[in-house]
C-alpha cells in the first residue's frame, strides 16, 4: 500500500543537531535516532534528547524515531521517558508481543534475503505502524550499504513498506519506480564517508530523487 502522491523519506542514524536540522530543511519526513549502543551511529539518550526537542519546537512535523537493537523493555521505556519520540523502530529479533508492549506506534525491520518468506514475517506485526525492508546481514542490524534483491519486493501486503539497503542518490529513483514503496529509509548513502555524520547536499539530493524523481 502507499497512500502518499510522493514517497516518505527517513534519514537515519542522525548524531548531531545540525544534521538533524538540514534533514528537516531538505524535506525529511522523518529522522531516526541509533540506541543501539555497538553501532558507530549510537547517540544517547541524553543529546538525542536536545536534538529532538529543538526538532519538535522548530519542525514538528518531522517524525522523530528512535532505533533499538533486542533492547530490554526498561531501556526502551526509560529513552521514551527522556526522549520526545514519534515512532519506536526495532531493528533485532523481537516479536510481535514485544513490540506490542510499549503501547507506542512502532516500524520493524524485516531482514530480506533470497529465502525470506516476506508475507509470512510481514503478517506476524499487523498491528505495526510500518515495516522496513532491508538487506539481510546476521553481524549488522542495518547500515550494510547493500541493497537486495528488488525483485523480491512484494506487492500484496498490505501496511506502510518502506524500502532500506544500500540506497544513495544515484539509485533512489531507480528503486522508487521498481518497487513503489510508501518510503525510503537511509543511513550511509547520504553519509561524508564518517559513519554518522550527514553531507547535507547528498541528503538534499536523495530527498529530491525520492520524492520527485
Amino acid at each position: 500500500m502507499k497512500d502518499r502522491t510522493t514517497t516518505w523519506c527517513k534519514i537515519c542514524g542522525v548524531k548531531s543537531l545540525e544534521d538533524a536540522l538540514a534533514a528537516a530543511r531538505a524535506g525529511a519526513d522523518a529522522i531516526g535516532f541509533n540506541f543501539f549502543e555497538a553501532s558507530p551511529r549510537y547517540l544517547d539518550p541524553k543529546g538525542a534528547a536536545e536534538v529532538c526537542a529543538k526538532l519538535q519546537n522548530g519542525h514538528p512535523e518531522v517524525e522523530r524515531i528512535g532505533l533499538f537493537v533486542n533492547a530490554t523493555p526498561k531501556s526502551v521505556e526509560q529513552t521514551l521517558k527522556q526522549v520526545s519520540l514519534s515512532l519506536l523502530q526495532f531493528h533485532g529479533e523481537e516479536s510481535s508481543e514485544y513490540c506490542k508492549q510499549f503501547q507506542f506506534p512502532y516500524i520493524k525491520v524485516l531482514g530480506v534475503t533470497a529465502t525470506t518468506d516476506i508475507k509470512g514475517m510481514a503478517g506476524s506485526y499487523t498491528d505495526a505502524w510500518g515495516l522496513i525492508l532491508d538487506t539481510h546481514d546476521p553481524k549488522l542490524k542495518g547500515g550494510t550499504g547493500r541493497a537486495f534483491d528488488w525483485d523480491l519486493w512484494p506487492d500484496d501486503i498490505d501496511g506502510r513498506l518502506i524500502l532500506a539497503g544500500g540506497l544513495d542518490p544515484s539509485n533512489v529513483v531507480q528503486a522508487v519506480a521498481q518497487t513503489q514503496p510508501f518510503g525510503v529509509d537511509v543511513a550511509g548513502g547520504v553519509e561524508n564517508g564518517q559513519k554518522g555524520v550527514k553531507d547535507h547536499a547528498k541528503m538534499t539530493s536523495f530527498i529530491e530523487k525520492a520524492k520527485y524523481g
